[in-house]
């Protein structure tokens, strides 16, 4: 999607064979899943607070699920569409052995949880985390990171990204794609010191061709690299395109550092996708990536009707690509006490590195949500029963890839 720069004003800079953040050759190998099993440990931490009936203006559900470890040993765990308020046992009003929450329950656009030193969660920030832009625009965010406050600095600050969106009809009822934004958090308090604007999409006249950056952050020797995609033309494109700009370390909150892979250097000028055909292979509007040794490890929603359902995944030399695949993927448990498969929905699964095994193995979180084209119907099913608009997690390892 193109940016109000032109070519004639980029700064290119280095190509990746001259980055020490590639990371190919011999430390690059094929990869992909080899096996996985359900972590009912993480799954079932977000049960326990949710429904602990002890809190009354906390977090009970959301989706949009992304964590960053703090320098202290803490979690931040970062949302989307929240519910607040009071889960109640079950059974549910329509007899359903589900707990369920009030149909008055708060609901925010945004929301942050905090959990001890120990991996408990522990409270829920003052929600929404993020106030709204302006009337009929809101904050999503998405990836976060820890990084000097500038250059070279010893105090550490949060870098959280944010999809910023406004109310839209038709195709696009849960949002048209408007910017992306940098907010900054103190440490250790976690108090939202402002938000800048690093790419601003508005005046793309198609809103398919709009591109948000932040779904996945990996931290590399130099660079921040940031991938973004595109929410495509849904009616005619299985899949949407994988973008990447990179930033240097400590300047994130900076729209001047930000350089964009354009196909053969990285500049301010058009973006190119670094993924994406149009037909068998793409990414869904949110997806992740991972370092592995050298290599790049992307994980996303399978193209077409399987995205509903299946994960899948790509592997690279070279955050820029090419990207192989898709490899075979697996499709994560629903809820045990949920309605049948094809009334839910798989989407967003998100790496959290920070909470990965000693034995090598990747913790993955999945959102669940009730499918339905009216989002008032979907609402009243997730309050019937909490348990779908939770994050669920699943545990990795990745071996060769064919």
């Amino acid at each position: 999607m193109p940016l109000t720069a032109v070519l004639a004003g980029v700064l290119l800079a280095a190509l990746p064979g001259a980055d020490d953040d590639r990371e190919g050759g011999a430390a690059c190998a094929p990869r992909k899943v080899d096996s996985w099993t359900p972590d009912g440990g993480a799954t079932g931490e977000f049960a326990r607070y949710g429904n602990d009936a002890a809190r009354f203006d906390d977090w009970t559900g959301g989706d949009g699920t992304h964590s960053v470890r703090l320098p202290d040993g803490r979690l931040l765990w970062l949302f989307s569409d929240t519910f607040l308020g009071q889960v109640h046992g079950p059974p549910n009003l329509s007899g359903q052995p589900h707990a369920w929450r009030d149909a008055t329950a708060p609901f925010v656009r945004n929301s942050a949880v905090v959990t001890d030193r120990s991996g408990a969660l522990e409270r829920t920030l003052a929600a929404p985390l993020l106030p709204d832009p302006a009337a009929g625009q809101w904050r999503w965010p998405v990836a976060a990171k820890v990084e000097p406050r500038s250059p070279g600095s010893a105090e550490k600050v949060v870098r959280v990204l944010i999809w910023t969106r406004a109310t839209g009809t038709g195709p696009w009822i849960y949002g048209l794609p408007l910017a992306t934004e940098v907010a900054t958090l103190s440490l250790p308090d976690l108090r939202v010191e402002g938000v800048v604007k690093v790419s601003d999409q508005s005046a793309v006249t198609d809103p398919a061709e709009r591109i948000l950056y932040g779904t996945t952050a990996v931290h590399g020797a130099k660079y921040t690299y940031v991938f973004g995609g595109n929410d495509g033309k849904r009616s005619v494109r299985p899949a949407s395109d994988a973008f990447v700009a990179r930033v240097p370390h400590g300047r994130l909150a900076e729209p001047g550092a930000w350089r964009y892979w354009n196909g053969r250097a990285w500049g301010t000028g058009r973006p190119v996708p670094v993924l994406g055909d149009g037909a068998k292979k793409g990414v869904g509007s949110a997806y992740t990536v991972v370092r592995d040794n050298g290599t790049w490890v992307l994980f996303t929603m399978a193209a077409g009707t399987e995205g509903l359902s299946t994960i899948t995944s790509y592997w690279a030399c070279s955050p820029t690509g090419p990207w192989h695949g898709p490899t075979k993927g697996f499709a994560p448990p629903l809820p045990p006490d949920s309605e049948p498969r094809q009334s839910t929905a798989v989407y967003n699964p998100q790496a959290h590195p920070a909470l990965s095994a000693d034995d090598g193995r990747l913790l993955l979180s999945y959102d669940v949500n009730w499918l339905d084209p009216d989002p008032q119907v979907a609402q009243s099913h997730v309050n019937r029963n909490v348990s779908l608009y939770r994050p669920r997690f699943v545990r990795l390892r990745l071996g060769p890839a064919d």
